[in-house]
């Protein structure tokens, strides 16, 4: 079944102008959930409530106002239609721009746009190859469900597409809304050039397909838990904050980790995920001591990085990968 577009009017440039449909590009795969009152099964349902009355309105009955200080403006639907630029049907080209020289920023939501018929196609494909050649992007500004969109008209693979793009005084200034910055912090140039490395060691090709949506995975598996009579599976601890003394050892350590795949670690993490689904421990591995033991507090005392150190001196395997306390854990372990 073919989608059904948002909005359809004219796109033009210069005089050409081309009948055009906007159809949505992304779509949400986010699970949602019924509100349910705990301990029953009872749907909760949101009510448009007349606060003076608490009676429920129909929608039909609702018009929007604007608060002036003590009353209400009333504007009706039809009278925001009726002031839209080129009656919401018009969306204008004013110039066309560089794609570069558009900040990732401004950029919000796609969408595709098609030809409104067959015969529009030859002049829908001229505007879709000028821009492909030319690198470029048609600004715009067009009106939508009542509201103004500036927008972005660009050219991908074989079709046009619109991007919704924030006005310049939504963008906020960072150095207003981030406390914290930097400032006068600078990294060492061996920092740099370590960091540097690292990046270069983690560069690969981007490819979409690679990447998953983990969380939601991990909520279905959730549910599926639940409704069988079990519990879900906990997520490993997040990671430490990196601090200022143990930076070059982090970067280091990434480093080493990212030209290395195979010394991952891998078998004492899929150990360890056996473990958590309440499989057999390996009898063969040494157990570390305790941490109440004498060896097991002095080796938990040290930081990361002292520890990395040391496992690195002891040669034990994935250390790079190892948290502070598997590192404690393996160094005790090795009686190292």
């Amino acid at each position: 079944m073919m989608a059904r577009p948002v909005w359809t009017g004219l796109v033009s440039f210069g005089l050409v102008s081309l009948p055009i449909a906007l159809y949505t590009a992304t779509d949400s795969h986010t699970i949602r959930f019924h509100q349910l009152q705990r301990g029953t099964a009872d749907r909760i349902r949101n009510k448009r409530i007349n606060e003076r009355t608490g009676d429920e309105v129909d929608l039909g009955e609702i018009v929007k106002g604007f608060d002036t200080g003590g009353e209400y403006v009333i504007v009706e639907p039809g009278e925001l239609d009726d002031i839209a630029p080129g009656r919401s049907k018009a969306l204008e080209v004013s110039g066309f721009v560089d794609l570069d020289a558009v900040d990732p920023i401004f950029f919000d939501k796609t969408y595709y746009l098609g030809p409104k018929g067959k015969e529009y196609g030859k002049v829908y494909a001229l505007l879709q190859r000028a821009l492909a050649e030319s690198n470029k992007a048609g600004i715009a500004t067009f009106v939508m469900r009542g509201r103004e969109y500036l927008v972005a008209l660009k050219a991908e693979d074989d079709l046009l597409t619109l991007h919704t793009l924030h006005w310049a005084d939504e963008i906020r200034d960072p150095h207003q809304e981030v406390p914290d910055l930097p400032g006068k912090a600078e990294p060492t140039a061996a920092e740099v050039k370590m960091a540097q490395q690292l990046v270069d060691a983690l560069t690969t090709d981007w490819d979409p397909q690679a990447f998953r949506d983990t969380f939601q995975e991990k909520v279905k598996a959730l549910i599926e838990a639940k409704a069988a009579g079990e519990s879900g599976e906990k997520a490993e601890p997040a990671a430490q904050p990196t601090g200022a003394i143990d930076l070059m050892e982090a970067l280091r350590a990434s480093v080493e980790r990212a030209r290395s795949p195979k010394d991952t670690g891998a078998k004492a993490t899929t150990a360890a995920a056996r473990n958590t689904r309440g499989q057999k421990k390996p009898a063969a591995k040494k157990r570390a001591p305790a941490a109440g033991s004498s060896g097991g507090k002095a080796l938990m005392s040290l930081t990361k990085a002292e520890l990395y150190r040391k496992a690195a001196a002891a040669g034990i395997e994935g250390r790079s990968t190892m948290s502070h306390d598997q590192l404690a854990q393996a160094l005790a372990a090795s009686g190292s």
